[in-house]
């Protein structure tokens, strides 16, 4: 059985919590929750060190496990290398950052104190009230070979898949991320604003485009998104787009939306009658 790390989680939030979860039912032993100054964040910690039977510690920190996982906000990553920077040897440990928009440099800091670094950051939304399973998740992982085998083994353990990527690439595939989940989130919410503009409620517009939401959903990822692809643009009926176009004047941000989103359609997808389309879309 290959040896399996001591692992300490550096921040209790959405992100470190799923991961101590996690972890513990992949057999990992986590020694230790490190939480920040609030007294939040303390509770947290305290709270999910009860669960996978680990110590909650702030600023005396022991790090004595073989790898500490960094699992706080990007602007908080490097101040909290430094902070920790003093408190053991880092020689022979690993340390990990879960950002998914910065490399691992941002531990340069214990590089230079003999810490073997990455950056390994899950293509997966946390929000409150809900934790996520890993199993089958993607992790975009770069950093220093010895650092990079460790957390490939990690990934794997998790039955979550593992992928190298190119530190010059974070901030496009994080990009490409914000559209799966954030963006994605605020296009259905533009459409419930249509859908109050019909008459309907927000609860009732919610509950009525769940259906068509997850049918489509299903559909990309069965057919692809060509063969997902439906309603007037794929029919080229440029009076309907018009005339939602028309429409959508009373509500200017959603306009926007659908104007931007419709080029996009027009660009990267089947659409019939492109030229009266995108004659439409230029009023």
């Amino acid at each position: 059985m290959a040896f399996k790390p001591r692992i300490a989680i550096v921040g209790p939030g959405r992100l470190g919590s799923a991961l101590a979860l996690e972890l513990r039912r992949a057999g990992y032993h986590i020694s230790e929750i490190v939480f920040g100054s609030s007294s939040a964040s303390r509770r947290k910690a305290r709270a999910l060190a009860k669960l996978v039977q680990a110590r909650a510690t702030g600023a005396r920190s022991r790090l004595d496990g073989d790898l500490v996982w960094f699992s706080v906000p990007d602007r908080e990553i490097a101040r909290a290398a430094r902070r920790l920077a003093q408190v053991v040897d880092w020689k022979g440990k690993t340390a990990l950052h879960s950002s998914g928009a910065l490399s691992s440099d941002e531990l340069r800091g214990l590089r230079l104190r003999g810490a073997s670094v990455a950056s390994l950051h899950p293509l997966m939304t946390f929000v409150q009230r809900s934790v996520p399973s890993l199993k089958n998740v993607p992790f975009a992982l770069e950093g220093d070979p010895a650092a990079v085998r460790v957390a490939g083994r990690i990934v794997r353990d998790l039955d979550a898949e593992v992928f190298s990527i190119s530190r010059n690439n974070k901030l496009a595939y994080h990009a490409c991320g914000a559209f799966t989940s954030p963006l994605l989130i605020a296009l259905l919410v533009t459409g419930e604003k249509v859908a109050r503009a019909a008459g309907l409620s927000t609860a009732e517009a919610r509950r009525k485009m769940l259906p068509i939401v997850r049918q489509t959903l299903a559909n990309y990822a069965k057919l692809g998104p060509a063969g997902a692809f439906s309603g007037p643009m794929v029919r080229g009926d440029a009076l309907v787009v018009r005339q939602h176009l028309k429409e959508l004047k009373k509500i200017p941000e959603a306009r926007a939306v659908y104007a931007a989103l419709a080029r996009a359609g027009l660009r990267y997808l089947p659409a019939r009658n492109g030229e009266q389309l995108e004659k439409q879309l230029r009023k």
